[in-house]
C-alpha cells in the first residue's frame, strides 16, 4: 500500500481548487470517487448523502440539473492536525437551470460556506466530511 502524502496548506488549497474544476466540468463520477473516502458523510441542504453509493446518487441528480457551472473558491482555511484536516471553505457557484416546458433557463447564484473534513490520502487529500452550513443566494438569483 503507497504511503499516505502529508497534508499542507498549499496541497489543500490546490485540492479544494481541482474538486470544484472536477464539478464544473461535471467529469465522470469515478473520477470523482477518487478524491472521496469510501465512508464519505456529504451533507447538502437537500439532505445527507452517504458513502460513495450515496455521493453517487447526489452527483448523478446534480449533473442532470445543472449547467453552465463555475465555482469559484474566495476562501480555504485548513487547520491541520496530523493525517487529518479541518477545512472551511467559501465558495461562489454560479449555474444555470431549465424547467420544461419553460422558453427560457434560469440563472442561479449562491455563495457557500461549508465546512470539510479532509485526510491524507496515497495521491493527496480526500474529502471525509462535506458539510454545506448556509448557501446564501446572490441578488437576483433563483430558487433551488
Amino acid at each position: 500500500m503507497p504511503a499516505e502524502r502529508q497534508l499542507t496548506e498549499d496541497a489543500i488549497r490546490s485540492f479544494a481548487e481541482d474538486w470544484y474544476v472536477a464539478l464544473d466540468r461535471h467529469v465522470g463520477l469515478d473520477e470523482v470517487l477518487a478524491l472521496i473516502t469510501e465512508d464519505l458523510e456529504f451533507k447538502v441542504p437537500e439532505d445527507t448523502f452517504l458513502g460513495h453509493e450515496g455521493f453517487g446518487r447526489w452527483y448523478e441528480a446534480v449533473t442532470n440539473r445543472f449547467f453552465d457551472e463555475v465555482h469559484t473558491v474566495t476562501k480555504v482555511e485548513p487547520v491541520i492536525e496530523g493525517d487529518r484536516a479541518v477545512v472551511r471553505v467559501l465558495v461562489n457557484w454560479q449555474a444555470k437551470i431549465w424547467d420544461p416546458p419553460g422558453a427560457r433557463s434560469q440563472w442561479l447564484g449562491f455563495d457557500a460556506d461549508q465546512t470539510w473534513t479532509v485526510v491524507a490520502g496515497p495521491d493527496g487529500p480526500l474529502i471525509k466530511q462535506y458539510t454545506v452550513n448556509d448557501l446564501a443566494p446572490m441578488p437576483g438569483s433563483g430558487s433551488l
